[in-house]
């Protein structure tokens, strides 16, 4: 199979259901997402097995449905089903919800860093706010953008700030507080009211 079909030396590319420039909002949007995915695989491959594999395992289907994320954000038919579904947005509450329960409580803004495996996640995490606001972009000019996309990258990027949080924390170190933040996170009642709820 030959890699380059040169269709792309003019400018443009090829979408589900036709042809854009290659700086369409559209582009920007799936190709930025394409970006999350790869600072996810390298997380991934920073991660001890033996101490996150129930993380691996998670961090591989997000790889998976940032793939459908994509792909729905570059279908321009009304024929294709939509591959990203409401159940991916439930799965990464869920998930957020305990790993809040594992790390520290925290009050105050952290400054990204850590473990490497942490430090990815952060970079994951700034680039998904930035493929959800190129998608709040895209939805002002079609639409009939799935705004399951829209929702799924905002709890995505949620989800890495927990992760990152406990990635350091099984490996005992400590996350550093913003020296000059006020006290803006509330995580003593929501852990109060998850414990609650068991």
């Amino acid at each position: 199979m030959r890699l380059y079909t040169r269709t792309g030396d003019k400018g443009k590319t090829s979408i589900i259901g036709g042809r854009v420039e290659k700086d369409d909002i559209r582009v920007e949007a799936y190709g930025t997402v394409d970006e999350v995915n790869c600072f996810v695989g390298q997380a991934i491959t920073q991660l001890n097995p033996k101490l996150f594999a129930d993380v691996l395992e998670d961090l591989e289907k997000i790889q998976h449905e940032l793939f459908d994320c994509g792909g729905d954000l570059a279908n321009i038919t009304k024929s294709r089903e939509l591959k990203l579904t409401k159940e991916s947005v439930e799965y990464l509450e869920k998930k957020i919800d305990e790993l809040i329960l594992e790390a520290p409580e925290l009050e105050r803004f952290i400054l990204p860093g850590g473990a490497p495996a942490a430090a990815s996640v952060h970079l994951a995490r700034t680039v998904t706010r930035r493929a959800e606001r190129l998608v709040v972009s895209l939805l002002k000019a079609d639409p009939d953008v799935s705004d399951t996309a829209l929702q799924f990258l905002n709890r995505l990027s949620d989800y890495f700030f927990a992760l990152a949080r406990v990635i350091n924390f099984r490996l005992n170190l400590q996350d550093v507080e913003y020296v000059r933040s006020a006290k803006v996170f509330r995580e003593g009642k929501r852990r109060e009211e998850k414990q609650g709820e068991k």
